[in-house]
């Protein structure tokens, strides 16, 4: 089986990626790395060149001066076309049995081609549109894009691996796709757990956690969006009903750090492509009680499938894919929207009640990540999908 693997970003060389991508190309590169451990064949088409720069940045700046709208030029037709044309000619020399895809539209909207076409991603983009803040402000012409491109790509694939149960929903009910053409296969955690590793480090890692300080971690880089202010609002009455609680911000910090409570530690953004940055966040994780994310809007976090291979508990909200992933009391907790911050707080306290409840949890979190939420598990059954596809 040979395998051409799709994005218009340079996959290898994670410097050049901003942070708000990290995730999703950290993804896609794991996608990549776990595909080549199933001793496939899989060379890589990426770093395409963008052009009509110029014609985009015009476009960009008319909609924002006239009407104060967002437009976005990876849904414009001309550059999707000229991505699409590079891909082919770059085919031409790979000459895969399959083409796989982890980027959405863009690169595959005019991509005609004999091979089946695969697409691996969280969503459909229309799902997020007035959903997501940075999609809720579109001109016309943008969201108009997004559909028509969005749904030649969708028509032109054989199958859509979707990462969610929520996400693969949406996008039947959107573009009224066949339920037999989706998939549904889970992340797996942006780094590499070292091989080996037993039930028993995970214990130790475990028993290592202080019971007279509990530690929680949010991981976010929206701090609107992934609910930074509920957070506080959490933090702020655990301690006030006496727990003693060390509450670290990872990612975007708020605005008025100066008044900040001293139990909360604002650590701010972590390099993860820097080793230091890597054990620094391991270290975080790994020495947590709970990670704390009551997200507002959101796919499939990858910092929950991260806590938990950690043997850490993900405490969240049951907003898109995320009920795929964590599971009410057996790798943490799922709460309502409109929850409040005392609900998360009565949840904390019940389970740290009886410390060996608190434990059963952690590993059971830690077992959700072995069994079903890796990329070795993701790429054995990616792997099976492609080859009924030849």
């Amino acid at each position: 089986m040979k395998i051409a693997y799709i994005t218009t970003y340079d996959l290898i060389d994670s410097s050049k990626w901003l942070k708000y991508n990290q995730g999703n190309y950290g993804s896609s590169r794991y996608i990549f790395n776990s595909l080549k451990s199933q001793n496939i064949n899989i060379e890589c088409i990426d770093n395409l060149q963008k052009k009509y720069a110029a014609i985009s940045r015009l476009k960009w700046e008319f909609y924002r001066q006239v009407f104060q709208q967002d437009y976005y030029s990876w849904a414009e037709s001309l550059i999707c076309r000229n991505y699409s044309q590079q891909v082919k000619d770059k085919l031409a020399k790979i000459n895969p049995d399959i083409i796989v895809s982890p980027e959405g539209f863009t690169p595959i909207a005019y991509l005609d081609s004999p091979q089946p076409l695969v697409l691996w991603i969280d969503t459909v983009i229309a799902s997020l549109v007035d959903y997501y803040p940075y999609l809720s402000n579109l001109c016309y012409e943008t969201k108009n894009n997004i559909y028509s491109l969005e749904k030649r790509g969708l028509q032109q694939c054989q199958t859509i691996i979707f990462t969610s149960d929520w996400a693969a929903q949406e996008a039947i009910k959107i573009y009224h796709l066949p339920k037999e053409k989706i998939k549904v296969i889970p992340r797996g955690a942006n780094f590499e757990i070292y091989p080996g590793r037993s039930i028993n480090d995970i214990n130790t890692i475990i028993k290592s956690r202080d019971r007279t300080k509990i530690k929680l971690t949010y991981v976010g880089i929206d701090w609107q969006r992934k609910g930074g202010n509920l957070t506080l609002e959490i933090a702020e009455e655990l301690h006030h009903s006496g727990l003693d609680i060390e509450m670290r911000i990872i990612g975007d910090l708020p605005k008025n750090l100066h008044k900040l409570p001293g139990f909360v530690n604002p650590i701010g953004y972590i390099n993860k492509s820097t080793p230091e940055g890597k054990k620094y966040y391991y270290h975080l994780l790994a020495d947590s009680h709970f990670l704390i994310l009551p997200t507002q809007a959101d796919i499939t976090p990858n910092v929950l499938i991260e806590a938990n291979a950690f043997g850490v508990p993900c405490i969240s909200t049951c907003v898109g894919g995320i009920p795929t992933i964590i599971k009410n009391n057996l790798n943490g907790k799922l709460f309502n929207i409109d929850d409040v911050a005392t609900n998360y707080c009565d949840y904390i306290t019940h389970i740290l009640q009886d410390y060996s409840n608190y434990e059963e949890l952690a590993i059971n979190s830690f077992y959700e990540y072995q069994n079903h939420l890796n990329w070795r598990v993701a790429a054995n059954t990616a792997k099976q999908i492609f080859t009924d596809l030849m």
